[in-house]
């Protein structure tokens, strides 16, 4: 799915959670032919995990070029493993039982689906001027004022979720 015809687009990202849940945010840098364009947003209660992939979501739906090379910079274990160690679609293939983050993994199969997306881990909080740009825009998203709720997380830790860990 790849197109040469194009160039790479960079995509950074970071997400943070003030307590974990707690307020939290995510921030994304897209950069493409010496064009960069900032994403971030936040909301009232969610957590580390749900910032750190929706950042990833949210620069890939920006995307506008089908079939588009994307370098994805995370400093998300969690995130990049998920994708590059199979374990996405491990959970995929066993309906997410009792796995977190069901709508977020969902979304991202979709947004990714028609990218040629490719991970590479960071260190966080090591320097790297665009990942400690990403964690500057998500901090300042989770600390705006009347932020709305993770419906997401809220469906996930209901005590009525079909996915809920103690089912």
């Amino acid at each position: 799915m790849e197109n040469k015809t194009r160039p790479a687009i960079f995509l950074y990202t970071d997400g943070a959670a003030s307590g974990n849940p707690g307020p939290g945010g995510y921030g994304a840098i897209l950069r493409c032919a010496g064009r960069e364009k900032e994403l971030s947003g936040g909301f009232a209660l969610t957590t580390n995990n749900r910032m750190e992939l929706l950042a990833v979501i949210t620069g890939l739906e920006a995307i506008r070029w089908e079939g588009a090379t994307v370098d994805v910079w995370s400093d998300s274990t969690y995130v990049v493993k998920a994708v590059t160690e199979g374990w996405l679609e491990t959970w995929v293939r066993t309906g997410f039982k009792k796995k977190k983050n069901r709508d977020l993994w969902l979304r991202y199969r979709e947004a990714a689906s028609r990218l040629n997306v490719r991970f590479h881990w960071i260190k966080g909080h090591a320097g790297h001027p665009e990942n400690e740009r990403c964690d500057a825009l998500a901090v300042a998203a989770r600390s705006l004022p009347d932020l709305p709720p993770d419906q997401g997380y809220l469906e996930e830790i209901s005590p009525n979720n079909i996915f809920d860990e103690n089912s």
